[in-house]
């Protein structure tokens, strides 16, 4: 440099390396050791400035750290105010350069800034700053070399007398300098307090991650006490601190929404233009938006973030080779001791370094990962919400579980792996560029070794990707099909049909196997060649070197083998990235393919004010197909007024009720609701909560409204019933309420909404008819608590139309006719034909009357007259006895006595979460399912791997110390030939244990699964009943994709590190066998970290696990009430409610990252001193060893610091993942219900149908109550009995204890003088027949649903249509049979869906038939052709009906009414009437069925004509 610039040369490696006294040039003290730092400060802060200018928190308090900073800040300022000018004052006498005042500019500038800076984080509320804290950790480091000179040049001569020298004056100003800087590091290994100001909700228990210093959370400290109380005790839910605020779904999905939006909108109008440019390449379809580019928005700025720490990485991993080969130098030649022992502390000070700066990258990469799942599981769970019918036909519960259990955790995995694509290509050219200044051209031949490999990996990487896309829509249709089969559990165990949808889950299951095992050998190839392919590099570089006459070195060797295992690391996870790439891919475009699924649309309904409350004009409407399912649908409901619709079954009631919602595709015409809506559906959604919660549905509790409520819905005695009163907490789907308590919570909920239109489609159908008529009086009709209101009604009690105030006539689609009841009979149209078809079967006195007033017609008047009336059973509170008369009515609706608040009654458990180490037992379950001759042929292998491995490097040690490989041709081909050949047996090896491995995993991928299904098929119903459907959709979505693809792959890693690490410290210690006196203590420090790492994060995925359940729970429960929430504008709420558990488990799974970079940094700091160890060892020996043993030992240490990290944390995340198999396994170990098959059985039994209970007594589970307490009858062979009884009596219980869903607790049940337990269930249930209160449909064919196995012909099924009445609607199908019903049996009605089940029983036709309640969702026309099909084809049967309607009982041979669990009485209608005092005759009193000679003749006359029959 010029000499009035600088003193002298920049560099003067004679003045930094000579034996005494070294020193760095002024040159480059005054600029490098200036400038870096500063320089450091100027230019990442603008990337400070830009993450901290949005902040949300404000204001730090002044305190003791922050003003004692800004003092010394302050003092250090004035310093260089002081400094400079003394350099201006001396710079006549004394010899100052101009690179001193340019550096004293730079260090006043930047001080300055810094001072900005620091005030800018306290407004910011930024309590440690990362940037400021390593600015000053290098500022007082490359202030050192200066204070050195200082000190060394420091002559007392300078302080003489009363007048100090310039050296004096210039050696106080730069000790006070660094005296000050120090002090400002010291402070900033500190965080300031609290900001006074947040615009985040407060949390309870924060993370203390966020009040941490800089220091504090490069070192991971702040998470020391979790891995101290994990260490001590297994980890529960209150250990867990709250998700950091910027991390919530409520921060994360706004933006990634913004952005999405962005991108529709922009390809909206690019589409828009495409279209009216009327290019003939302008697409028509409406283009798929993809979501990449609003995850790069919203998550670059993070990633970008750490990718500067990758890049640091990066670049200080190369010191290390460079290091090596001056070390090995240095035991070459005969130098001083302090070099050996600086290169020996640089060399630990670069690997700490990459230690803590990994530990960063590690930590910002999943935590973009992280944000990305959090934001993706959100944003499925709010479109969910919004998708339109047509979308919803085309996806299911499961493929969407599948979406956020799967896809979404696909890019958490993959955004660590992610920066090899751009840091990989980085550090393999400079690899191969230092490369080649130790091997010259040598190194370009085995460049080209591994340019000959892309090709193939790309064909592979092909390959890959198509395999997951096929792969991942199997998975789908399995975890779909496996969701439905779970849901209607209850129906498969019914009709014995587990075996069949078994081997159907079985089929898909093994078609999705041949694609995992494709693919885990194209992983085991590309394992085996990129594994290999750092091994070929080196030997076609070797070979290449020597043959070209140049000496193989220690040096060159082994600087060239770290270099070439610096080019091994981005090599070997490349086709890795790629292959998370290729899966991330197809994530991706699954993603987008359901981001950009068809909304509902607003404008389908709109809400202006209006003198109507609902309105429709001209309205065509359908479900996404080209055929409307409504046609010229005008209709206007007035406000406050009752109307009605009625219609027979499948003639668009319902449809109607969805336009009115908007959850139709609206054709043309216009729909207008002005007010807000309740709505209850015709199959009652209830939630997972306590009943009070289900009524109150979110919004504010009023006891006294509320006690109304629950006394207009006739709950009161149902809650005095309950264990828990309103508290007991409601089963899934309502699992612990019968059929009628769910409608009735249902129109509870409505009720207590408070809204101003209440939509109720036909939920009185589900209660019984006295209860029907006690919930219209004081509910809907005229002195109701919804008087007032407008209410618009779908029954089929056609005794509740004469107090309606419109009609509505429903056919086909369109509304016929309309009017008021009076007006629609005097019309003597389509509403007065079906009004005289129905009143055959309902109505009872007091409504006849009704009825009779309003008709003018004689005719019809004389037909009113002679009818008997129908209704149903008395549903009678629990301490209210079945004789209750009507005149008694009154008393249910008596004001509401003050309620108990019981103490919760929970149904559902919590999920247990196994504490402590995985038992060995499941790791032996695991290595079983793979098979013992595979993992023997495994281990074995990867043993021959490794240690050929280090016999090639022991070789190329003797190699590059042996005249004669340079001297003589000879020993030059025997050396290349021999590592060649260990390198060629090593690859075999990799591969033989690759492809034993990749085909072991898929065994034990099958065995498992099948070993799950098999064993949650066999579970009793009242495990289904008590377990959430998401928690075991847990163990077969997210388990079982841990078992397919994960675990395999870390188990893979962990036997292949296992190996390596035994390996290093073989290699090591007989390298330098002093180094085992450092070797035991190490592994005992390995050990302690590893024992207290994995204690906690064990039992931190064990917490993960158990919290991800309930997310998946709230999902599937959410889309089974999509209309219900849409429909009270509740979308909000859910949408809170589910984030507020997708931030639990992020919560979790954030502690689980940090407890792995807390070992991380731990680790690869004990690696550091390793290498330190072994360093220090060489050097002091560098007279009694080798140079070469030298290389070989300091190259393996510098793996061990990556390695041993690598083989601990795949150690834990061996064992977190087992615990996938920990939790399939779980469900082998609880008890199963009775063996399927016993002895054998006569496959024509039963023969009579004769049906004995004696003594029985049953109780759902142990613990519990009685529930039926010594039951005693018998049947004879045909006979029909009724069962009758009120809520909770034990009808139902009747039923599930003859099919053996729940076992005798006493007594026994016979048929045919068989005890049924003492066959097996299927030999039982297969032998009888029900047809369920709830129909329940899978998705699949029309004809699957009816014949499952298969076993019957075609012709047999259309007879059992017809039968059923559904054979005209399927002929109208164009796939008849093939019919493809969706998730639910959603495109049937539900009245359609009780006709398919009612031909499933006709098909199998056994001597005994259980109906269940089975005629309640279907309109009397139909009940009544059911009734005569059930007479007609089961004439030979022994029939067991529990009654809904009274009237479908009324001809049995007997009837048995049952009284708190108890037979009360049990004898022929005629009798039971004959007695006036008979628990019967009440009901049949009060329900209108006796009374006069003219019902009791009509009844005779019934009885007959059954009789007949």
């Amino acid at each position: 440099m010029g000499e009035t610039f600088c003193k002298d040369d920049f560099w003067d490696s004679e003045l930094s390396w000579r034996e005494s006294e070294p020193d760095f040039t002024f040159c480059f003290k005054q600029t490098v050791l200036v400038w870096t730092p500063c320089g450091f400060l100027w230019l990442f802060s603008l990337l400070d400035l830009m993450r901290r200018r949005n902040s949300r928190y404000r204001d730090i308090p002044w305190s003791f750290l922050n003003v004692t900073k800004s003092i010394t800040l302050f003092l250090l300022i004035c310093v260089m105010f002081f400094d400079m000018s003394m350099l201006f004052s001396v710079r006549q006498e004394e010899p100052i350069y101009d690179v001193q005042i340019v550096s004293i500019f730079v260090k006043i500038a930047t001080l300055l800034y810094v001072a900005f800076l620091q005030q800018f984080h306290k407004i910011k509320g930024h309590r440690s700053s990362g940037l400021l804290f390593t600015f000053w950790v290098i500022f007082t480091f490359c202030s050192i070399p200066q204070l050195r000179w200082e000190v060394i040049n420091f002559n007392t001569g300078n302080f003489d007398g009363e007048n100090i020298s310039w050296a004096g004056i210039r050696f106080i100003i730069y000790v006070t300098f660094f005296s000050l800087i120090s002090i400002m590091t010291i402070l900033n290994f500190f965080s300031d307090k609290p900001p006074r100001h947040s615009s985040y909700p407060k949390a309870t228990n924060p993370n203390p991650e966020i009040s941490s210093s800089m220091a504090n959370r490069a070192f991971f400290l702040f998470f020391d006490p979790t891995a101290w109380r994990g260490w001590r005790r297994p980890l529960e839910e209150r250990d867990i601190y709250d998700i950091n605020p910027e991390n919530a779904s409520s921060e994360l999905v706004p933006e990634f929404d913004k952005h999405f939006k962005a991108s529709v909108e922009k390809q909206k109008r690019k589409h828009e233009k495409s279209l009216r440019s009327k290019s003939p390449t302008a697409e028509t379809t409406k283009p798929l938006v993809s979501i990449f580019p609003a995850m790069v928005k919203t998550f670059a700025g993070h990633f970008f973030f750490s990718a500067i720490f990758k890049f640091f990485v990066d670049m200080l991993q190369f010191a290390s080779p460079l290091l090596l080969g001056a070390l090995i130098i240095f035991v070459e030649a005969e130098s001083a001791l302090w070099k050996g022992l600086l290169l020996a502390f640089t060399l630990f000070l670069v690997t700490f370094l990459i230690a803590l700066l990994n530990g960063q990258h590690g930590l910002t990469s999943y935590q973009v990962g992280f944000r990305i799942r959090t934001a993706l599981i959100s944003s499925i769970y709010r479109k969910a919400l919004k998708i339109s019918s047509r979308a919803k036909r085309n996806t299911t519960v499961g493929e969407i579980v599948n979406l956020m259990a799967v896809d979404a955790h696909r890019f958490f995995e993959m955004i660590p792996y992610l920066h090899i694509l751009w840091s990989g290509p980085i550090v393999m050219s400079l690899a191969i560029f230092l490369l080649w200044t130790y091997l010259n051209v040598a190194v370009f031949s085995g460049l080209a070794v591994m340019i000959a490999l892309i090709p193939l990996s790309g064909f592979i990487a092909t390959k890959l990707r198509n395999l997951q896309t096929h792969q991942m829509r199997i998975k789908d249709e399995r975890v779909k099909s496996t969701n439905e089969i779970l849901s209607g559990m209850k129906v498969l165990k019914l009709y014995a049909w587990e075996p069949s949808f078994e081997d159907l889950i079985c089929d898909i299951r093994e078609g999705e196997l041949v694609f995992l095992r494709k693919a885990a050998i194209y992983n085991a190839a590309t394992e085996f060649i990129w594994s290999l392919a750092p091994f070929m590099v080196a030997l076609f570089s070797f070979m290449t070197f020597v043959f070209l006459g140049n000496r193989l070195t220690p040096e060159i060797a082994f600087v060239s083998m770290a270099l070439f295992n610096i080019l091994r690391m981005p090599m070997t996870l490349f086709p890795m990235t790629i292959n998370f790439v290729m899966i991330a891919y197809v994530s991706v475009k699954r993603l987008s393919n359901f981001m950009n699924m068809e909304e509902l649309d607003a404008n389908n309904v709109t809400n202006n004010p209006s003198l109507n409350a609902l309105e429709i004009q001209d309205g065509t409407f359908s479900w996404g197909d080209d055929i409307p399912t409504l046609k010229n649908i005008n209709m206007t409901v007035k406000k406050n007024n009752l109307s009605s619709v009625v219609g027979p079954v499948g003639c668009g009631k319902t449809s109607l009720i969805s336009a009115l919602l908007g959850e139709m595709e609206k054709n043309r015409g216009s729909v207008n609701v002005d007010g807000k809506i309740a709505y209850v559906a015709q199959q009652a959604w209830i939630q997972n909560a306590t009943l009070q919660d289900n009524i109150t549905f979110g919004r504010p509790f009023n006891k006294r409204f509320y006690q109304q409520v629950i006394n207009a819905c006739a709950l009161t005695s149902d809650i005095a019933m309950l264990p828990g009163g309103d508290q007991t907490e409601i089963g899934e789907k309502g699992i612990n309420l019968s059929g009628g308590q769910k409608q009735r919570v249902s129109i509870a909920r409505a009720v207590y909404s408070g809204a101003d239109i209440f939509i109720f489609d036909d939920p009185l159908s589900a209660v019984d008819s006295h209860v029907g008529k006690h919930i219209f009086d004081n509910v809907l009709g005229e002195n109701g608590i919804l008087n007032g209101k407008t209410r618009f009604l779908v029954t089929h009690a056609i005794s509740f139309l004469p107090k309606v105030d419109e009609i509505f006539v429903m056919s086909n689609g369109e509304i016929s006719e309309s009017g008021s009841y009076k007006q629609l009979m005097a019309q003597k149209g389509a509403f007065s034909e079906f009004l005289i078809q129905y009143l055959q079967e309902h109505n009872n006195e007091e409504d006849l009357k009704e009825i009779e007033d309003l008709v003018d017609d004689a005719d019809l008047r004389l037909m009113l007259q002679r009818q008997t009336s129908v209704l149903s059973q008395r549903d009678r509170g629990s301490s209210g006895s079945l004789r209750r008369r009507s005149s008694r009515r009154s008393s249910t609706q008596s004001e509401v006595k003050e309620m108990k608040k019981p103490a919760l009654a929970k149904l559902i458990e919590s999920e247990d979460s196994q504490t402590g180490s995985v038992d060995l037992g499941i790791y032996l379950t695991y290595f079983k399912s793979i098979g013992i001759p595979f993992s023997i042929v495994i281990l074995l292998f990867n043993a021959i791997n490794q240690s050929m491995s280090v016999l090639s490097n022991f070789w190329l040690s003797r190699w590059s110390t042996d005249d004669r490989a340079h001297e003589e041709t000879f020993w030059r081909n025997v050396y290349v030939g021999v590592y060649g050949s260990l390198g060629l047996v090593q690859g075999i090896a990799l591969l033989i244990g690759a492809v034993f491995f990749a085909i072991g995993a898929i065994r034990s991928a099958r065995n498992l699964h099948k070993g799950l299904l098999h064993n949650t098929l066999r579970l009793p119903m009242s495990f289904f009943d008590t377990t959430p459907l998401g928690r075991i959709m847990n163990r077969f979505s997210k388990d079982t994709d841990v078992i397919d693809a994960l675990l395999p792959q870390m188990m893979r890693n962990w036997i292949w590190m296992f190996f390596s690490v035994v390996a290093i410290f073989i290699v090591i210690s007989i390298s330098t066998p002093i180094f085992m006196s450092v070797a035991v203590p190490i592994i005992i420090i390995y050990y302690f970290i590893q024992k207290f790492y994995v204690a906690t994060s064990r039992q931190l995925k064990r917490l993960e696990s158990v919290t991800r359940s309930p997310i998946y729970s709230h999902f599937s429960e959410s889309i089974g009430g999509q209309s219900t929430i849409r429909a009270y504008g509740e979308n909000k709420r859910f949408t809170v409610d589910s984030e507020t558990k997708v931030d639990h488990n992020q919560s979790i799974s954030y502690m689980s990252i940090c407890a792995n970079r807390w070992l991380g940094v731990r680790l690869e700091i004990v690696g550091s001193i390793v290498v330190l160890a072994a360093s220090l060892f060489a050097v002091l020996a560098r007279e009694t060893i080798d140079s070469s043993i030298v290389g070989l030992s300091i190259s393996y240490a510098l793996q061990i610091s990556s390695l041993m990290s690598f083989f601990v944390r795949m150690t834990t995340e061996v064992e977190t993942n087992i615990v996938a198999v920990e939790r399939v396994v779980e469900y082998s170990k609880r008890p199963q219900e009775a063996a399927w098959k016993t002895v054998d059985v006569n496959p024509e039994w039963p023969q009579k149908g004769v049906v004995e209970f004696k003594n029985f007594q049953v109780r759902y589970r142990e613990g519990l109550d009685l529930v039926l307490k010594g039951i005693d009858f018998i049947t004879k062979s045909q006979e029909k009995i009724g069962i009758v009884g009120r809520t909770g009596a034990g009808k139902s219980s009747l039923t599930l204890a003859l099919f053996r869903i729940i076992e005798a607790a006493g007594g026994k049940i016979s048929i045919d003088d068989i005890d049924v337990a003492s066959i097996g269930l299927h030999s039982l249930r297969s032998r009888l027949t029900i047809i369920p209160q709830d129909p329940v449909l899978f998705s699949g064919s029309l004809r699957m649903n009816i014949d499952p196995f298969n076993s019957y012909p075609d012709d047999a099924i259309w007879t059992a249509l017809e039968h059923s009445h559904m054979k005209t609607y399927v002929k109208g199908l164009s796939d008849g049979l093939q019919y493809k019903i969706t998730e639910g049996g959603e495109n049937l009605s539900v009245g359609q869906r009780q006709l398919v089940c009612l031909a499933r029983a006709l098909l199998r036709k056994t001597k005994v038939l259980i109906l269940d309640e089975a005629t309640a969702a279907i309109d009397i026309e139909t009940d009544e052709l059911i009734q005569k099909t059930i007479r007609e084809q089961f004439n030979e049967c022994t029939i067991l009906t529990i009654a809904h309607r009274l009237n479908t009982i009324m001809d049995s041979d007997k009837i048995i009414v049952l009284d708190q669990g108890l037979i009360a009485e049990f004898d022929t209608p005629a009798n039971l009437l004959a007695n006036k005092n008979s628990i019967f005759y009440g009901m049949a009193e009060s329900a209108g069925l006796v009374g006069d000679d003219n019902q009791n003749d009509d009844f005779d006359e019934r009885k007959e004509e059954s009789t007949d029959t």
